[in-house]
């Protein structure tokens, strides 16, 4: 069983501010308890946010690593993650695996192979998973008639959670709530230099949507194993063309930004393979090269978080490299 200790009430004034408009848009005082998790990890330590509140999505678990050095009279760099519950201990996930994110970063900065950072793990809900972490955007670029049949078989598969895409939402909370909340608690570098985010599968999906549409928040994205059909794998589908549109136009200027993606060969993995010269495309027509981009393919990998940790220290290093 998780055990949680010294729990710390912080009343703290949230100034959500739109980054998208530069302008203060709402202040609201909230409660916010910190705990100190205890359960299994091999590096670092957990401070545990049981219900992050929000305006734009339903509340959820947010937790902060801390590597071994961390100390309040230093700045580290974030690194944001999605499928937090994921990411630390396989005893408390669903499938028993896990990410090995303290294990692999704490090693990264005891090693000094990347700057110090701390890393920031936003849970999932199941059920509503797919609607936050789809990109609105290329979504909007989906014939009327697709998008009518995939609400359709989406409400059968997830019932009346399933209600449009919130995608939108979900950056939100992470750019206006979480971060300012994080950077105000935690001894933050706050620029783009030194703010990351990375996922896998629809985590990769939304952590691009996220490098595109705040790239003046996140400086790198890493995108493992991303899910380019958007759904179900399906032939003919006008999913994958509507990513690549979008990232035509949207993908940030390669002189300040980052962006890793991988695949594997293996179950869902083997599905992408046919998207990565489209991809490899779309970063050559941005002005994207080695430097500053990464299109890796790893042979055998599977899409699971035990591919996953086999190979996440390589993203690490290329946005966090010291």
């Amino acid at each position: 069983m998780k055990a949680f200790k010294s729990i710390l009430a912080i009343t703290f004034v949230l100034v959500f501010i739109s980054c998208k408009e530069k302008q203060q848009v709402v202040n609201d005082v909230i409660n916010i308890e910190i705990s100190d998790y205890s359960g299994n990890l091999s590096l670092g330590t957990i401070k545990r946010i049981d219900s992050f509140p929000s305006k734009y999505v339903r509340p959820r678990t947010v937790d902060i690593w801390l590597p071994n050095n961390y100390s309040k009279n230093e700045k580290y760099a974030v690194l944001y993650m999605h499928d937090g519950q994921m990411l630390f201990d396989a005893e408390s996930t669903w499938n028993k695996q896990e990410w090995k994110v303290d294990e692999i970063v704490g090693g990264l900065i005891d090693s000094a192979k990347i700057k110090d950072c701390i890393v920031v793990a936003m849970w999932n809900h199941s059920d509503i998973r797919h609607t936050e972490y789809y990109p609105q955007k290329p979504f909007d670029l989906l014939p009327k008639k697709f998008k009518d049949s995939i609400f359709e078989t989406a409400t059968k598969q997830f019932g009346t959670a399933f209600k449009g895409i919130q995608s939108d939402n979900y950056l939100k909370f992470i750019v206006e709530e979480v971060k300012p909340f994080i950077d105000a608690n935690f001894s933050t570098l706050t620029t783009p230099e030194d703010t990351f985010i990375a996922g896998s599968s629809m985590g990769g999906l939304i952590s691009m949507y996220a490098l595109c549409e705040y790239p003046e928040i996140f400086g790198g994205a890493a995108c493992l194993s991303t899910h380019w059909v958007g759904f179900m794998p399906q032939e003919n589908s006008p999913v994958p063309a509507t990513f690549f549109s979008y990232l035509a136009q949207n993908l940030p200027s390669p002189k300040n930004h980052k962006i890793y993606f991988d695949y594997g060969t293996n179950t869902l993995d083997e599905y992408y393979l046919p998207f990565q010269q489209g991809l490899e495309e779309v970063l050559k027509l941005k002005g994207y090269n080695e430097l500053n981009s990464k299109n890796l393919k790893f042979e055998g990998h599977d899409h699971s978080e035990n591919s996953w940790n086999l190979r996440f220290q390589i993203p690490v290093q290329f946005l966090l490299n010291n």
